[in-house]
């Protein structure tokens, strides 16, 4: 209301978790507003989340909307036409195996769930993007990786980046097309550019021989599309994990 010289806090009194890992608003209808809870840095004091919260009211209120099992999610997003329809990309567990990870799907607002692409129990979803001139193009990424108590261990065959063109009902693996790394992938980031170029979406991906363990895994990378030149892209890496 006043370009942030004064906070209020609007859910402490319907968040049951701290921890918070995306926000979106809907584009079609600001009132509506998702958020994902769980961080997905997964740092030694990762705190873990209980699902999604939807509100209505720009944040007034709150309604929770399931996905508890879910505890670390990376990135939701929201379809620019329709604020029903909204995806989540879920890491899940940090610390072992789980199979509530991967990508879900609302149409309903959150009422029921599918989860439309599942790697395995070690691989959870780490980021989504919708084509925002063609949102049935999706891409999503993968990241292999557990946090244990002295190191953070990331990359494995289950780190990956899958596109759909239909909206999220089927998936095809890109993560060895042309100009993408070799080896063994770890943490991938992606963004589609609103540029007026067809399907461009710019992706920032790291390849080893073996997991990363340690200082060598780099746990927070981010990278945005230049909304203006679809040529164009621009990646922010975190510092490596002490042990």
């Amino acid at each position: 209301m006043d370009g942030g010289q004064y906070w209020e806090n609007t859910t402490d009194r319907f968040f049951k978790r701290a921890s918070v890992g995306a926000i979106a608003v809907a584009q079609a209808d600001p009132n509506v507003i998702y958020v994902g809870m769980g961080e997905s840095c997964i740092r030694g004091n990762v705190s873990h989340g209980d699902g999604v919260y939807r509100s209505t009211d720009a944040g007034q209120t709150w309604t929770h909307l399931g996905l508890e099992d879910t505890r670390n999610i990376g990135k939701v997003r929201v379809h620019p036409e329709d604020p029903d329809t909204v995806y989540v990309a879920a890491l899940g567990h940090a610390h072992g195996p789980n199979t509530s990870r991967g990508v879900f799907r609302s149409r309903d607002g959150g009422k029921t769930w599918k989860r439309v692409l599942y790697r395995d129990e070690k691989a959870g979803a780490v980021d989504i993007s919708l084509d925002p001139n063609n949102p049935r193009i999706i891409c999503a990424s993968f990241w292999e990786a557990i946090r244990r108590p002295w190191e953070l261990v990331s990359g494995g065959p289950g780190s990956g980046l899958f596109r759909s063109n239909d909206g999220g009902d089927t998936w095809t693996e890109i993560s060895r097309n042309k100009g993408l790394p070799k080896g063994l992938l770890g943490k991938i980031r992606v963004s589609a550019s609103d540029a007026p170029r067809r399907h461009r979406a710019r992706a920032a991906a790291r390849a080893a021989r073996r997991p990363l363990v340690g200082r060598a895994a780099i746990a927070s990378v981010r990278v945005r599309a230049d909304p203006s030149d679809a040529r164009r892209a621009r990646a922010r890496g975190g510092a490596g994990e002490p042990r």
